[in-house]
């Protein structure tokens, strides 16, 4: 664990976001003040993870970590089958609804690149995306709903899923579902950063708020030869530029042109030499499509795009084809208890429209079983910002007790409509 846990100076933490903001309510029980005093401990615990993050599948020391705190927050927390990720429960009335909450605590394959103190101390593997960040105010909402289920002043049941393995395929939210994660749960939330948004600001949307996203992987082979005669072999080089340049193109013809389909490679590699036209050729990237018909479609137009560009050139196509996660659709009675939630957290300006994002979410995978939302949480700093999956993004960590906050009314709220 690192040592540089040291806090911002700015005294902004301590003033502004830690006190309920105005035209809010205060929380019940005292929770504001018991907040209060329990931000820099968040704060210590983010940085802690983001010091030590770890890849998609292999969570097996944060998930250690939260469960610790958990425990020592008086809750009974219990690890999923492969010991990478957390369920618990709170327990407030035997006969009121159970109401879950989700956090992703995955890091990215990426090297991080800002200079603070707590910067990752894994080579090539750092929190780029805010994992660690949701991950905290996941934390700090099941202690402070530990303290009201102690009061019996919690009207239910609420469900803390700290989730493996979002950043990859197979999705993470399927191992949790598996292991019962969504059992007797009425409605599901969650959070995402969003450096778009400032900090107090939470972005709202009913409907699509993510696309769906898929993996596509292309193998392409032939005989390999000399690059002065490609006359007698297959030029993978030529097959391999036409596939990331027209097929990309071709696929968005075959669509509704609505349906915001986005073919892009992130990857391509052939040959070794310069004078040697290579036998193999591979390219792997992601569709992304906002529309959920056009999805179900889309393996299908691939398949059929990829070979009318291959087929001409003579190599030979090994295609696969990996469904990812499907769109998240919000709940519009979920987005009403947000709403709500938000202006009893942050007052009526705390709400921002929001658009519907390319990226891809495997939250959507709950909500195939169960109602609920999520909302992107206001993380920006003043000035330019830096968009996620970069090795430099670097999240307001006021944004912490601010998510805090609206999650512990978005669970009153949402066990109160459900009671």
């Amino acid at each position: 664990m690192t040592s540089a846990l040291t806090l911002p100076s700015n005294g902004q933490l301590a003033s502004s976001w830690t006190e309920a903001p105005a035209g809010s309510q205060p929380l019940p029980l005292d929770l504001d003040q018991f907040l209060a005093l329990r931000v820099s401990g968040l704060i210590a615990t983010r940085r802690r993870i983001h010091s030590h993050p770890e890849l998609s599948g292999e969570e097996f020391e944060t998930a250690a970590l939260i469960a610790r705190e958990l425990t020592q927050a008086g809750l009974r927390p219990r690890l999923l089958p492969k010991g990478n990720g957390v369920i618990c429960d709170i327990d407030g009335r035997p006969d009121g609804p159970v109401v879950a909450f989700r956090a992703d605590i995955d890091a990215l394959p990426l090297t991080d690149s800002k200079d603070v103190p707590f910067r990752s101390t894994v080579d090539g593997v750092c929190h780029a995306c805010g994992h660690d960040v949701h991950t905290t105010v996941l934390l700090g909402l099941g202690m402070l709903l530990a303290r009201l289920a102690e009061a019996g002043e919690l009207p239910g049941r609420v469900r803390l899923i700290f989730q493996p393995a979002e950043e990859i395929l197979p999705c993470g939210s399927l191992e949790v579902i598996e292991a019962g994660g969504l059992d007797e749960v009425v409605q599901i939330f969650a959070l995402h950063c969003d450096p778009n948004l400032p900090v107090g600001e939470i972005g709202l949307r009913v409907g699509p708020i993510t696309a769906a996203a898929d993996n596509v992987s292309v193998r392409l082979t032939g005989p390999g030869g000399h690059t002065a005669r490609p006359h007698l072999t297959v030029d993978l080089v030529d097959a391999l530029g036409r596939l990331i340049t027209e097929v990309p193109a071709l696929v968005a013809r075959r669509v509704p042109a609505n349906s915001g389909l986005l073919l892009v490679f992130g990857h391509a590699s052939a040959g070794t030499r310069y004078n040697v036209i290579p036998s193999e050729a591979c390219a792997s990237g992601t569709l992304r499509v906002m529309d959920r018909d056009t999805w179900a479609m889309a393996p299908k137009v691939v398949a059929q795009v990829v070979q009318d560009v291959i087929a001409p050139t003579g190599a030979t196509v090994d295609l696969d084809y990996q469904r990812g996660r499907p769109p998240v659709s919000n709940d519009s009675q979920a987005i009403q208890v947000l709403a709500a939630a938000t202006t009893a957290a942050l007052g009526p300006a705390g709400i921002a429209e929001t658009p519907q994002s390319m990226g891809g979410e495997d939250f959507s995978w709950y909500l195939e079983y169960v109602p609920g939302a999520l909302a992107r949480l206001g993380v920006g700093r003043p000035g330019p910002n830096v968009d996620l999956h970069r090795a430099s993004f670097d999240p307001d960590e006021r944004a912490i007790p601010v998510g805090v906050r609206l999650m512990v009314q978005t669970a009153l709220q949402a066990l109160a409509a459900a009671g």
